[in-house]
């Protein structure tokens, strides 16, 4: 019997439906959480945490070379497929829970035997935004391994200058290094989405030594990119800095910024010399 008449099978067993809310899209071709588990480089000291085990394609593979792995999942109605197909292994806990509203920093301390974190997952698509921003937050993982949409993974590891820069690529790399590892093709997956997916590698590092500020840092962002079709200057006058025109122009030209330029041709440094140049008016 296939993969895909085995997965057929179990869901049929168990009267599961899928749930486009829950964005919710099962690795089929085995390779796929084979090579997520290579990538995350698991050993025997390792917790990973998990978003998302679905029916546990790459659960399995996680428990195979860590040292226990925690999954949180949503749906009541997975657990018992969960049981079914992770009864081989004793190395692992489902947590039946909103991931997004968890403190992931805390489930991540109950293994205090296996010192080494990670997250490892195949990311619901309906959360990949909010996930990627609770998991970098939470300060405990040494890389996070995750299947997303490759839309959202160019985004990631976009370059100034380039059309999928933005501000999730500035929240992203102030708190992490981003590799994209490998696509994944829509039929991989049961049901197959209408879009490709990518694995991507971040590499969690603290936040960068010029940034005084965070706070206003990802304000001056936000700003910049808010209107994308405006030059700098004035997308961060409508951006409720309640400065003159001529103040905003003077701390971008003294930036070194030429006073056209729009927001998505910065950098990090360039908006963190800005943001320092921004608050030093007020």
């Amino acid at each position: 019997m296939s993969r895909e008449a085995e997965i057929r099978a179990l869901l049929a067993r168990h009267g599961f439906r899928f749930s486009k809310a829950m964005g919710q899209n099962f690795l089929v071709d085995p390779e796929v959480p084979e090579n997520i588990a290579a990538a995350a480089h698991l050993d025997a000291r390792t917790h990973v945490l998990e978003i998302g085990p679905g029916i546990g394609a790459l659960t399995s593979e996680l428990c195979r070379g860590a040292g226990f792995v925690t999954s949180i999942e949503l749906d009541k109605t997975l657990l018992p497929m969960l049981g079914e197909t992770l009864a081989d292994f004793t190395n692992y806990e489902v947590i039946q829970a909103d991931a997004l509203k968890l403190g992931l920093a805390d489930v991540m301390s109950n293994q205090p035997d296996f010192p080494r974190k990670i997250a490892a997952a195949n990311l619901p698509y309906n959360i990949t935004a909010p996930a990627v921003a609770a998991l970098l937050e939470c300060g405990v993982f040494e890389t996070i391994t995750i299947m997303i949409q490759r839309e959202v993974a160019r985004r990631i590891a976009a370059n100034p200058g380039t059309k999928d820069y933005g501000a999730f690529t500035v929240f992203v790399r102030y708190h992490a290094d981003a590799e994209i590892l490998f696509d994944v093709p829509p039929d991989a997956f049961m049901p197959a989405p209408k879009v490709t997916s990518s694995v991507i590698q971040l590499t969690p590092h603290a936040p960068p030594r010029e940034i005084e500020d965070g706070e206003f840092f990802f304000r001056v962002v936000k700003a910049a990119f808010a209107q994308r079709r405006k030059t700098l200057v004035n997308a961060l006058q409508s951006g409720g800095f309640m400065l003159s025109k001529d103040a905003i122009t003077e701390a971008v030209t003294g930036c070194g910024i030429d006073a056209m330029a729009r927001g998505e041709t910065l950098g990090i440094p360039e908006f963190a010399a800005l943001a320092k140049k921004l608050k030093q008016t007020f």
